[in-house]
């Protein structure tokens, strides 16, 4: 990933938050047929070595697992993110050489690749998958609810995914390379959406400040 100096993340913490929020991580292997991804959710195990390891399944018909990697795989998580027009710059007003931006955070992960069938193994991933997402909801659903041999089921027809990491890069570009005042511009305008991750990028900008 390019990462220009004034937007690298190397605050752990933040690249931590922005893989338990990602939800939605992509799967990327090289491989000798091509590029092979695949979006799935998968999880942080802070505990396994200096970046820790990340978790998840796939569909045991998914050709990924079955194609033998070239190199490390690697996971891209994609947090806040939004448009910016330049017509929010007060600096458009003193020089017309603006053009349009987005404003995102990123993380990508990379790692060795291990695929496994261990119903042990698989059985814990996808418990504690489903603890993470179910948590917060009134009545949490958990895996123990569904009959044993209709989960014994499930699992023979996903594959176990881990990545140890090796490497990891945060990006997080929030207008770092704008003055003050163009800063200001571009979170007020940000504010005044009805997205919600307009907003919430328009709060990471002050932020910044």
């Amino acid at each position: 990933m390019y990462i220009p100096t004034h937007f690298r993340d190397d605050d752990i913490e933040n690249i931590r938050a922005t893989i338990r929020c990602a939800r939605l991580a992509n799967l990327v292997t090289a491989t000798s047929d091509g590029p092979l991804a695949t979006p799935l959710p998968l999880f942080l195990d802070e505990s396994e070595g200096e970046h820790g390891a990340l978790y998840g399944h796939l569909a045991k018909g998914n050709p990924q697992w079955r194609t033998a990697p070239i190199g490390e795989a690697l996971a891209i998580f994609a947090g806040a993110e939004a448009y910016v027009t330049p017509s929010w710059y007060p600096s458009k007003r003193q020089a017309e050489h603006v053009v349009p931006t987005w404003n995102y955070i990123a993380v990508h992960a990379h790692g060795p690749i291990e695929f496994f069938e261990d119903p042990t193994r698989l059985l814990e991933v996808v418990t504690r998958l489903t603890n993470i997402h179910e948590t917060s909801r009134a009545t949490p659903w958990a895996v123990s609810d569904a009959p044993a041999d209709f989960i014994a089921a499930q699992l023979r027809a996903i594959v176990g995914v881990r990545i140890p990491i090796t490497m990891v890069e945060g990006k997080r570009k929030m207008s770092q390379n704008r003055p003050a005042p163009d800063r200001i511009g571009i979170a007020t305008g940000l504010a005044a959406s009805k997205m919600a991750r307009d907003q919430e990028v328009s709060a990471l900008i002050l932020v910044q400040d």
